[in-house]
């Protein structure tokens, strides 16, 4: 009984010690680019960003102008179009492939909490039927960020304008 007990025993430990040899792989090189970090940064700043808008930005950061089939050594600026079913993003590139200006229009997006609270606030028996989402990005000037919000209550019609703070303008 002894014996059997030893032999599953050491059974045992010799297929879990198998198990556990490491292989090693070379694996190949991975160049990360950080050119639009600056772009990224500025844009998300602590709003919540509605998913498609967030990941439309994601593409247009990760763009590469160098690899695209439109490069050319002697042109100094891209504008490139990024569309998505809920907006669109026009970006311009330099020929390194840095974002320089950005304008971005989204529509029927979810508005961030700032801006609900801001409407519910003021206007707290009118609903929001339509949203525009607009932002201008300007590598030296920043980001302009702003809602164009239509709201309804009963068979009155009223169109306002929010910052992303939530303050009306």
């Amino acid at each position: 009984m002894k014996k059997i007990v030893l032999t599953l025993l050491t059974l045992g430990l010799a297929i879990s010690l198998h198990s556990q040899i490491i292989k090693t792989e070379e694996l190949s090189e991975v160049i990360v680019y950080a050119t639009n970090y600056k772009y990224l940064n500025n844009i998300d700043t602590e709003e919540e960003a509605s998913i498609p808008v967030e990941m439309l930005r994601r593409k247009v950061a990760a763009f590469d102008v160098k690899g695209s089939e439109f490069y050319q050594d002697d042109y100094d600026l891209y504008n490139i179009n990024f569309f998505i079913p809920e907006g669109k993003i026009l970006a311009a590139y330099d020929k390194d492939g840095k974002i320089i200006r950005t304008a971005e229009r989204f529509k029927n997006i979810n508005l961030p909490n700032t801006v609900k609270k801001a409407i519910l606030d003021r206007f707290p028996e009118w609903t929001i039927t339509k949203d525009v989402y607009l932002v201008t990005y300007h590598n030296e000037k920043g980001v302009s960020k702003k809602y164009k919000l239509k709201l309804e209550n009963g068979d009155k019609t009223l169109r306002v304008k929010v910052d992303e703070k939530g303050e009306f303008l």
